[in-house]
């Protein structure tokens, strides 16, 4: 085998810029990976606690059946969706004990007098449903995008500025070596040099 292909020096046509971009490139593949790790360990997180908190929930939450005591109408929803929320006033006992009557959300088309199943607390209060599985779901793959994008956004515009600033540095040594060889190379004279010097 030829010794030119087994050595192991550097190549004198390669530059410091040229190591320094590599060095920018593979450091950006590196904190894209970390990205993944973080997003995922993050979005893990946001599950198990999603999952607690719901399962906490559902321990005080309970179902009954309720009687609607008046005809529906629409509020605004205090969700994230904004859209407005079908409600009627209604009427159920929980403990069996105990007559409650409170606004309660309902399906479209709920008339007077029927029947819909509600969510209440431990005190037999209306109350909001446990999260639902995809709901948790959701936050935790939304979450866990979020700091990918986030890690990846922000290492791609560092490397893009520092490799912008490596490049004008670049672009003036070229400019400045080019200066001193130019001459040189194409045979044009510099100022006070004669025809005769060497």
């Amino acid at each position: 085998m030829d010794r030119r292909t087994r050595s192991t020096t550097a190549n004198p046509l390669r530059r410091g810029a040229d190591r320094t971009r590599t060095r920018l490139h593979v450091a950006f593949a590196v904190a894209c990976a970390l990205a993944v790790v973080c997003g995922v360990m993050i979005g893990q997180s946001v599950w198990n606690h999603g999952s607690g908190a719901a399962e906490e929930i559902a321990r005080h939450r309970h179902t009954a059946m309720a009687t609607t005591t008046a005809g529906t109408r629409y509020v605004a929803s205090s969700g994230v969706s904004g859209l407005p929320v079908t409600v009627a006033a209604a009427t159920w006992h929980y403990p069996a004990n105990r007559a409650h009557t409170q606004t309660v959300p309902v399906p479209d088309g709920t008339r007077k007098g029927d029947a819909v199943r509600v969510w209440l607390d431990d005190n037999g209060d209306a109350a909001a449903a446990p999260p639902a599985t995809v709901d948790i779901a959701a936050s935790a793959i939304g979450y866990g995008t979020g700091a990918l994008c986030g890690i990846v956004l922000a290492a791609g515009a560092v490397v893009f500025v520092r490799l912008r600033i490596v490049d004008a540095h670049s672009i003036k040594a070229w400019e400045a070596e080019w200066a001193d060889i130019e001459p040189l190379w194409s045979g044009r004279l510099r100022p006070g040099r004669g025809a005769g010097d060497d």
